[in-house]
């Protein structure tokens, strides 16, 4: 296969993994999918397993319970019957069959006690898949050189394990909420001040919401500043929660063939659209990389 015909290949495939990112609650059956990419439906799900290892059905079964297992854990707003409808699933007892099958507990009682570490490892297939396809993703005309201003931020430091993120969301989501601090009325960020080290412990990650500089701290919290200057952004369109393949890109190909400098900050990102009123199609995130 020459490369442009496996740009051409790789580029359908990709297709089909955003439709059913965005898309969880549609028809994703083996008919709809294979229109999708442009493939015969009948040869299609053996082309898929082939090119990542993983049927089309559990695929788009991880994709589902992924989803719903996050909105257990974050969204308090939602029952259970909404989440499994909102997640593609045709009924409760669909739903709680699939949930059960994949990270052995019911919905209700991971939503009572979360397992983050059981979550990641039952997800790991579905992630896999979306590592194999995230370098092809971007071009270096994606990205743009913005100017920001000083922006002085309150931050919630998350320094446990990767698994255990989740948790440190809800408390900050929590805190926004009873501190009136909502996505509508102030900026939304995330900080990430290292790589994952190699057992799966960041250095630290800070969630952070922009606020007056003459606000005092809550317990828990702390008074920052992004720095005013340029920054390399690219637009990540659709769910937010995994930014690793993005970034690397960034650090992988954008960064060595721009000839620009980095600064010394970390990298972050700005949740442009988060929240209940949109659909995870809707939503956006503008990763930034500080530049000299």
């Amino acid at each position: 296969m020459n490369k442009a015909a496996e740009a051409n290949y790789r580029k359908r495939m990709v297709r089909v993994l955003e439709h059913i990112a965005r898309h969880p609650d549609d028809d994703l059956g083996l008919d709809t999918l294979a229109d999708v990419a442009a493939f015969s439906k009948f040869h299609f799900h053996r082309q898929f397993r082939a090119y990542f290892g993983l049927s089309l059905h559990r695929f788009v079964r991880l994709s589902r319970v992924r989803q719903a297992a996050l909105s257990l854990g974050l969204r308090a707003d939602m029952s259970v019957t909404e989440i499994s409808l909102s997640a593609g699933f045709q009924s409760p007892d669909a739903f709680a069959r699939a949930f059960r099958e994949e990270f052995g507990c019911t919905p209700s009682a991971f939503r009572k006690a979360p397992d983050w570490f059981a979550w990641h490892a039952a997800i790991a297939p579905h992630d896999n898949v979306r590592k194999l396809t995230a370098m092809g993703q971007y071009k270096q005309e994606d990205v743009s050189i913005i100017e920001l201003d000083e922006i002085p931020i309150l931050v919630m430091p998350h320094d446990g394990p990767a698994q255990t993120l989740p948790q440190t969301v809800a408390r900050f989501i929590s805190w926004r909420k009873a501190a009136r601090f909502s996505p509508d009325r102030s900026r939304t960020f995330t900080l990430y001040h290292g790589d994952p080290d190699c057992d799966g412990v960041p250095t630290c990650i800070e969630l952070a919401c922009s606020a007056p500089a003459t606000i005092v701290a809550d317990e828990g919290m702390a008074k920052a500043i992004i720095p005013a200057g340029r920054y390399a952004r690219l637009l990540v369109r659709g769910p937010h929660d995994d930014l690793e393949h993005p970034a690397n890109w960034l650090y992988e190909e954008w960064l060595p063939a721009s000839g620009e400098e980095l600064r010394d900050f970390p990298l972050l990102c700005e949740r442009s659209r988060i929240g209940p009123q949109y659909e995870p199609h809707e939503m956006l995130t503008e990763l930034l990389l500080p530049l000299a």
